[in-house]
């Protein structure tokens, strides 16, 4: 393998990951409003649970997709 194909290679493995953290921070972000647990009422809580669980949900389904699609 050609050293600039490999170097490519994990620049784009180290971009894809760093791009997914970064959005699984941002939609967690969005589910919890950015506050921790403690500083919740508990009707806070229960949505920021839902929220993660939606989430969580629809990660498994584009998986699902994904290997439906192959």
């Amino acid at each position: 393998m050609d050293t600039n194909r490999f170097f490519t290679m994990l620049s784009r493995m180290f971009f894809r990951r760093a791009t997914n953290w970064g959005v699984r921070k941002g939609i967690d972000m969005a589910a919890g409003k950015g506050k921790p647990a403690a500083q919740m009422s508990t009707q806070e809580r229960d949505m920021a649970r839902k929220g993660r669980d939606a989430v969580k949900l629809a990660r498994k389904s584009a998986r699902i997709t994904r290997r439906l699609g192959r």
